[in-house]
């Protein structure tokens, strides 16, 4: 059995690889789970799956679980977080955190030789110069979740990346792909919530409609997979059923694909590197006979040509762009701004940036609370 360790396990990839948990209880032996504000779900998990330990993030919530009758110990905060992380046996840890919070974690995994599936791209956006020098120093292992990394990971297997041409990332285009500028200008966090293909949460689901989720995982395939990002494209395919590609220096291409179903990519990094059997529904080509493909539209979408900019300029852009992005994200889901508010902020903020070089651990998170503290 695989001992696991799942962060932000109420979220969407929490509670999905938790239903995959549940399913294959023979397979797994849960060790801790982690959650900030929804503590009743929390209980849930616990009492169902017995971990040994239940982490939450958030005090108010810490103090009221504690009058919960949790049956295993529970503790709290980021000092406990990380503690647990250095001190547990465990065979896979599984950071579903979302945002920047999810760094150390990831920091503190590959350096200890943890195997991570990781689903928090924001680790590897801000820190992944940090991040990967670790990985190869303590030949650890990351096993991403994310269903175009997963995707270019799977389509890797048993090639050379010597012999990669590009990396191409496919993006749904979400729920605005096809209106203008104009048509967009107004509209309202609920309807862009509306995603038209996966189930995701709602920070994830509002970069989906701007496209700057996909400007963070160009910058973080650049770092999984050691290319520049020159060689990675994104091609906006609405079916969502080839989930990203490789082509190979012999004109060759080779894809991933299947139904959108993020549990897909979560069960594949959880058992890895073993292929296990998985009860789900199968994909049908009659249902999906007609793939199309298009070209990201730039200036509708200005978010992605951001994230171009960001990992071309490095050091601690990166940082700019997805702090600022999480900022503007939660004020817009709270209807303090508008749609285009994000976009043209990321953008002002960069352009005044001033760079750190090679920026350490504690820059960038001194860096991510200066904006946060500033743009409130």
């Amino acid at each position: 059995m695989k001992k696991i360790g799942i962060l932000g396990s109420t979220g969407s990839i929490g509670t999905q690889s938790i239903d995959i948990i549940k399913k294959s209880k023979d397979r797994f032996d849960l060790i801790f789970i982690s959650g900030h504000k929804n503590i009743k779900l929390l209980k849930e998990q616990a009492d169902e799956l017995n971990p040994q330990f239940v982490l939450i993030t958030d005090l108010d919530a810490f103090n009221e679980a504690k009058k919960m009758n949790f049956t295993c110990k529970i503790l709290f905060g980021m000092n406990e977080l990380v503690e647990l992380i250095n001190v547990e046996t465990i065979d896979i840890l599984l950071n579903a955190l979302v945002g920047h919070v999810g760094l150390i974690p990831t920091y503190t995994a590959v350096k200890n030789k943890v195997p991570l599936a990781l689903a928090n791209k924001e680790s590897l956006v801000t820190a992944g110069h940090i991040i990967m020098k670790e990985v190869y120093a303590n030949k650890s292992i990351i096993l991403p979740v994310d269903s175009e990394h997963s995707a270019i990971f799977q389509s890797l297997q048993g090639n050379k990346m010597k012999n990669v041409e590009k990396l191409i990332l496919t993006a749904s285009g979400g729920p605005f792909r096809s209106l203008s500028y104009e048509e967009i200008y107004n509209k309202k966090a609920f309807q862009a919530l509306k995603h038209p293909n996966w189930t995701m949460g709602r920070k994830i689901s509002i970069d989906s409609a701007t496209l700057v989720n996909k400007g963070l995982e160009v910058i973080e395939a650049k770092w999984l997979f050691d290319i520049p990002a020159s060689k990675i494209d994104v091609v906006v395919h609405p079916q969502s059923i080839i989930h990203s590609l490789v082509q190979y220096n012999d004109s060759s291409i080779i894809a991933q694909m299947g139904r959108p179903d993020m549990r897909v990519p979560i069960h594949y990094a959880l058992n890895y590197p073993e292929r296990i059997n998985f009860d789900i529904e199968r994909f049908d080509f009659m249902k999906y006979n007609q793939l199309t493909f298009e070209s990201p539209d730039h200036k509708v979408f200005p978010g992605l040509s951001l994230g171009y900019t960001a990992i071309e300029k490095g050091n601690s852009m990166p940082t700019v762009y997805n702090t600022v992005n999480e900022v503007m994200v939660n004020k817009f889901l709270m209807d303090q701004v508008k749609f285009y508010d994000i976009s043209d902020r990321i953008e002002l903020e960069m352009n005044n940036h001033k760079m750190i070089i090679n920026p350490s651990i504690e820059e960038i998170i001194a860096l991510d609370k200066e904006i946060r503290m500033r743009l409130r």
